[in-house]
């Protein structure tokens, strides 16, 4: 009977301990209503405004009105999957706010709800925006692993942490302490623990140098949209070097003075901007722009070859630039982003330094080949950008 007991004693214990384990591990619906729809809309406010008009993308007062709910759904959690499937409302909509695609958003059904929820009822001064011509001071901008920009509403650290901590509980106790006697409790929960722990750790050095979606707040309110939008000033007028050198080039304060030694005042933001360039020049200290779009250290990138050689258009990696008042990083500039690009992208097969390649020039001539892409001529070898 005692062993009986103990049996049953056991098994209680090791039901419990698993229980517990994925309470911990896995978000509960009391814990998921437990997470504000403030902080959620806290990511969309950087496009978003409820009420306060269009920003980067559309005002979201009555959206739940507007669109259907599993709709609405499907868009938060990804809205290029929804265009690429030809969904009429979600191609118009890309293509109404200057094909700038919404980063996509690991969030669960429920979290989305309540996310739709806050905004059909916002509460707080803090959750309308309302645009201002009034800029802000910048302030600092931290930059988060991608797979956190991508799940911000869930704390991956956390869980990291979490799940190394029950990892250590159940080796103590099945070396040590022996308080659960039934060793496969042991055993599965190691197992989730190291499976949880690999999985982020895979994600994070998936993620490891790529920002995409990354739009830091400059030191001057410098628009694009009103430069090289609506004053057709060339890309290049700026970024001198981006046709001869491996950088694109920051403008200095006194380029910017070719043109504001006259322009003093913008329609935006008024004299306060502006302001700051006469301020770098009569000080001498530079505008210290922040740098968008980073590679990592290990990669190597010429913007002469691709600008110059390869006869590029800066929107082919940069985007719509014109139509972005604050510059954000479109593209993830991942490995295989730039594979892919290499095995479609066309070579000007007429510039003289390609002459050497007279088999390829062959099969031109022959017929046997239409284009020349990249990758032909080694675009996709691992020392081109690796070495």
């Amino acid at each position: 009977m005692r062993l009986l007991y103990a049996n049953r004693m056991n098994a209680i214990k090791s039901i419990v301990f698993i229980f517990t384990l994925l309470f911990f591990l896995f978000p509960t619906n009391r814990q998921l209503k437990a997470q504000e729809g403030k902080d959620l809309f806290a990511v969309c406010a950087a496009c978003h405004t409820i009420g306060g008009g269009k920003l980067i993308g559309p005002d979201l007062k009555g959206i739940t009105e507007r669109r259907n709910e599993d709709w609405l759904i499907k868009f938060i959690q990804n809205s290029q999957e929804q265009i690429q499937a030809g969904d009429k409302i979600a191609v118009q909509l890309f293509e109404e706010f200057n094909f700038i695609p919404m980063p996509p958003n690991n969030l669960s059904d429920d979290e989305v709800k309540i996310l739709l929820s806050y905004i059909n009822n916002p509460t707080g001064e803090a959750a309308v925006l309302q645009p201002t011509t009034e800029i802000v001071e910048p302030k600092e901008f931290v930059i988060e692993p991608a797979y956190m920009k991508k799940a911000n509403s869930r704390n991956y650290g956390t869980i990291f942490y979490l799940a190394l901590i029950l990892l250590i509980i159940a080796f103590s106790d099945l070396v040590f302490t022996r308080i659960i006697k039934a060793k496969f409790v042991h055993i599965i929960t190691m197992l989730i623990s190291v499976f949880i722990m690999g999985e982020i750790i895979v994600v994070e050095a998936q993620s490891l140098g790529r920002q995409q979606y990354y739009q830091p707040e400059q030191p001057i309110a410098f628009s694009h949209k009103i430069h090289t939008g609506q004053n057709q000033i060339n890309c290049l007028y700026c970024h001198t070097t981006a046709s001869e050198s491996m950088y694109a080039g920051i403008p200095s304060t006194q380029l910017c003075m070719n043109c504001h030694a006259v322009v003093k005042s913008g329609t935006t933001t008024g004299t306060k901007e502006i302001a700051k360039i006469f301020k770098s020049l009569e000080s001498g200290k530079p505008i210290e722009w922040i740098k968008v779009h980073n590679n990592p250290d290990h990669v190597f990138f010429s913007h002469a070859q691709h600008v110059a050689v390869g006869k590029l258009d800066c929107v082919d990696c940069h985007g719509p630039v014109e139509t972005m008042d604050l510059v954000m990083q479109v593209n993830d500039l991942s490995m295989g982003w730039c594979i892919e690009c290499h095995r479609t992208q066309e070579v000007q097969f007429s510039n003289e330094f390609y002459a050497n390649y007279k088999t390829l020039h062959e099969d031109l001539n022959s017929g046997k080949r239409s284009i020349i892409t990249v990758d032909n001529i080694g675009g996709n070898d691992c020392q081109k950008c690796h070495y």
